[in-house]
């Protein structure tokens, strides 16, 4: 029976780097990602697409009131592929979210920035299913974008909270 073993060791290497760097988990007691939960108020959706983005952000961070999220989204639409008979079937459709975190009581604005991504859909004969998959990539677009802006949000929030 050797005294070597060499998950041990792997195990023991690997954890390493994460105690130098003074790492904390994001939603752990006292994390940045515990910080904003349930305390950030976003604005009223308008369109379909902001109603997704309205509701990516709530279910991931909750609503409350020391905090209020403005945004505008910029949508943008252009065809991928076209075929020899200059059919467009691929569109790409790109969205760009710019956001401003204000403090709710003083106004004061806490973080400011922008994200952008994009996704795309594939188009058919029919209306139909075209019209369904370009709605099925607005609900992607509104997701990654939310995704995007939490991700900005709890990086940044130890700063500002």
């Amino acid at each position: 029976m050797s005294l070597f073993n060499r998950r041990t060791l792997l195990l023991s290497l690997g954890a390493l780097p994460l105690a130098a760097c003074n790492f904390q988990p994001v939603y752990g007691p006292g994390g940045s990602g515990e910080v904003i939960r349930n305390q950030i108020r976003v604005a009223e959706p308008d369109s379909r697409l902001e109603f997704g983005l309205v509701a990516r952000l709530e279910d991931r961070l909750g609503t409350g009131t020391r905090y209020t999220l403005d945004y505008t989204i910029e949508r943008s639409s252009r065809g991928l592929a076209i075929d020899e008979d200059e059919v467009i079937n691929r569109i790409n459709l790109r969205g760009t979210l710019s956001f401003t975190l204000r403090d709710a009581a003083s106004g004061r604005v806490v973080q400011t920035g922008e994200v952008a991504t994009f996704t795309s859909y594939a188009t058919t004969a029919s209306p139909v299913a075209t019209e369904s998959a370009r709605r099925d990539a607005e609900d992607r677009l509104a997701v990654a974008l939310a995704d995007q802006l939490i991700t900005r949000l709890i990086g940044s929030a130890q700063s500002w909270s």
